[in-house]
């Protein structure tokens, strides 16, 4: 880690936020979960309904990969998908309940990850370094 520049060391921690994150989830719930499902999870979650072409999106995957994890979400409960009546390509995804009973208890879990950052870091460094994360960077 000593040798990362900026860019690779931000890469280096969420993806080892995120495996930490997804095991803890997988180790306590009897649904696994990836972090490209609790990606699209999360965007349905707050624009309530989206289709597959935005999911692809706004996720940044192909229309095929979306395809793919929207039916393992399906498969899983997760997800419910419905064809529009004025265009019965398009598909419309909500969560389930039992979807948004993940997302909400996921919420919960990286909170909890969070305190223990705080804890390590301490909670005035943890809150600098959301307020920077969180700063226009000009880019």
């Amino acid at each position: 880690m000593e040798q990362l520049d900026l860019i690779d060391l931000i890469s280096e921690r969420h993806l080892q936020l995120r495996q930490v994150s997804e095991k803890i989830w997988n180790d306590q719930n009897n649904i696994d979960l990836s972090n490209s499902e609790w990606i699209i999870i999360s965007k349905i979650y707050h624009k309530k309904q989206m289709t597959v072409p935005c999911i692809a999106k706004h996720v940044d995957i192909s229309r095929q990969a979306a395809h793919k994890f929207i039916n393992r979400l399906e498969e899983k409960g997760v997800v419910s998908v419905k064809r529009l009546e004025n265009n019965r390509n398009a598909k419309l995804l909500e969560l389930t309940e039992l979807g948004k009973q993940c997302y909400e208890k996921n919420e919960t879990l990286k909170a909890h990850l969070e305190n223990r950052i705080a804890e390590e870091i301490g909670e005035e460094r943890l809150k600098q370094f959301k307020q920077v994360l969180k700063e226009d960077w000009g880019l």
